[in-house]
């Protein structure tokens, strides 16, 4: 049977852009389909607004400490508008720039929405075309826990398109998205309220990581609320906010100028059409308090869905969400079925960073999964935490902390964790030595660079 394309792929975020393009270079006719701006989550709505939001919150703490060293700094004013709109300037240079580079590698850009009719034909724009093979990248989208009220809040979809800046922000939810705004929320100078339903942030990442962090940020002045919920949101009188309704160890109501929900992103799979070609995905499930875990597509190693010429790549498959996951895996996808380089992409020891203030970075095992996997015995941590050299004119009690676990009878690091400043372009270093195997004696064999925080890695004893 002749098709229309080769491949086609449905959204243009960070998985399906990789795949779309290094198919193309082998020769497939590749068209790819999306109805927001072009360059997915990361682009639009994520990683590259959020990290230029860390930036700007990072100045008034600079502002401080440049006392410290003899400067004298003025009165400083934050320009909200001029700052979102920035931002909203960027986002929109690099979109263009990835249509650019769609371009360039020969793949046609549908800019609308598409859905799945059968296994082999797609509806797009208005018409129907078909394809050998259908690769589906749409990302996941903010989930909103059932909650009376919650349409009140925002998401971290609207956060960067606030027209005013809040004086009071109260974000629900304890994750990355969460956590990280919190962060930059109250370095922006708003007062910031955090409500999570157990008792610390971060769950699945290393207590040490977890407890620095939180420590981090309630001496940055951000108000934790623990071990309680939002029973209901309600909107008061105009420029009055709104008031959250709480249930828990804080049963007092709390009035906010801005309600931001960050209790979880879920595969975006609704009007896909999913069921019209077969493809199957792990059913939803219900938490307490209205959370819940959506409907991921279920993949193998190959990103092969049951349905052998349809695949899918990136947050659609709640493997591990992260931009250069999703890239990796759309790359491995197209490298299989396209340039005869039959390869699974590893989703062991990948490196990640939560930019919060104090930034944290990890790759490898906690100790709590090492201590599983080997026993506790077996297992020999090495932990170091100290106030960087930066902050001792300034008298700022900023602290790092960093962590190497290690197999005791192989030497090797399983994992390694770190708080405090660029920990992220640190930890990056480090993955390298980890996905190696690197052993104890091999980073104890490496002169560390001094004066730096990084050093600590090679010289914890």
């Amino acid at each position: 049977m002749t098709y229309d394309y080769d491949l086609f792929v449905i959204g243009a975020g960070s998985g399906g852009l990789a795949a779309s393009k290094r198919a193309a270079s082998y020769g497939a006719k590749v068209a790819i389909a999306e109805y927001d701006l072009v360059g997915g989550t990361c682009v639009i709505r994520g990683c590259v607004p959020k990290k230029l939001m860390v930036y700007a919150s990072h100045f008034p703490s600079l502002f401080e400490s440049a006392g410290g060293y003899g400067w004298k700094v003025g009165d400083a004013e934050l320009d909200w508008e001029k700052f979102i709109t920035s931002i909203d300037n960027e986002v929109r240079r690099l979109s263009a720039l990835h249509i650019n580079f769609l371009e360039r590698a020969g793949v046609e850009l549908i800019q609308s929405r598409a859905s799945l009719v059968d296994e082999h034909t797609i509806e797009v724009d208005g018409r129907k075309v078909t394809a050998d093979k259908i690769l589906i990248a749409v990302g996941g989208t903010p989930s909103l826990p059932n909650i009376p009220g919650i349409e009140y809040g925002i998401t971290s979809n609207d956060i960067f398109h606030l027209k005013e800046q809040p004086k009071h922000i109260t974000i629900i939810g304890a994750g990355y998205i969460g956590t990280e705004f919190a962060c930059i929320m109250r370095g922006l100078g708003c007062e910031v309220t955090q409500i999570m339903r157990g008792d610390m942030i971060l769950k699945d990442f290393d207590q040490d990581i977890r407890t620095g962090i939180q420590e981090g940020m309630i001496n940055h002045g951000i108000r934790i609320i623990k071990n309680t919920v939002i029973t209901s949101v309600e909107k008061l009188s105009e420029g009055l906010g709104l008031k959250l309704n709480l249930s828990g160890e804080q049963q007092e109501p709390i009035n906010t100028d801005v309600l931001l929900v960050a209790t979880g992103r879920a595969p975006n799979v609704k009007g896909l059409g999913l069921d019209k070609a077969g493809v199957k995905i792990v059913p939803s499930t219900v938490e307490g308090h209205g959370y819940g875990i959506m409907n991921a597509i279920i993949v193998d190693e190959y990103s092969q869905t049951n349905i052998p010429h349809i695949f899918a790549v990136g947050d659609v498959t709640d493997r591990i969400n992260l931009t250069p996951v999703a890239i990796g895996e759309g790359r491995a996808f197209a490298d299989s079925e396209y340039g005869d380089i039959r390869r699974v992409f590893s989703h062991e020891d990948v490196a990640t960073a939560v930019f919060t203030q104090p930034e944290a970075a990890t790759v490898g095992l906690t100790e709590a999964e090492a201590n599983e996997k080997f026993g506790s015995d077996k297992i020999k941590i090495y932990r170091t935490r100290f106030r960087p050299m930066f902050y001792t004119l300034p008298q700022q009690e900023e602290r790092t902390m960093m962590k190497l676990i290690v197999h005791s009878e192989t030497d090797k690091v399983l994992g390694a964790h770190m708080v405090g400043d660029y920990a992220a372009e640190i930890v990056q270093g480090v993955a390298i030595a980890v996905k190696m195997g690197a052993t104890k004696k091999d980073f104890d064999a490496t002169v560390g660079i001094h004066p730096s925080a990084a050093e600590e890695f090679v010289t914890m004893r």
